[in-house]
């Protein structure tokens, strides 16, 4: 089994831990939540030169613990941890 179908499986709870370099200090964020969908999406990126000139990036739909839903891009930074049932943040 891949680590995309087990880890983005739709139903799935995960932990995603993002982070965001920067010169002198990393900010992160963490957010758990049920797994919608894993997808690729084109952006309106004019710049990245790519098929149809759009960039592709991994995105990630989460439902959150209070009903919220976000869509995460996903990237170098990005770890996403499957959370085991009936285990608490």
């Amino acid at each position: 089994m891949s680590l995309e179908s087990m880890a983005f499986a739709p139903g799935t709870r995960v932990r995603v831990t993002q982070q965001m370099p920067a010169v002198r200090r990393v900010a992160t964020t963490t957010l758990e939540g049920t797994v919608l969908r894993y997808r690729q999406s084109k952006t309106g990126s004019w710049f990245a030169h790519a098929l149809h000139d759009r960039l592709w990036l991994d995105r990630l739909e989460l439902r959150l613990d209070d009903g919220e839903v976000t869509v995460l891009n996903l990237d170098q930074y990005t770890v996403i941890e499957p959370v085991p049932a009936g285990s608490a943040r």
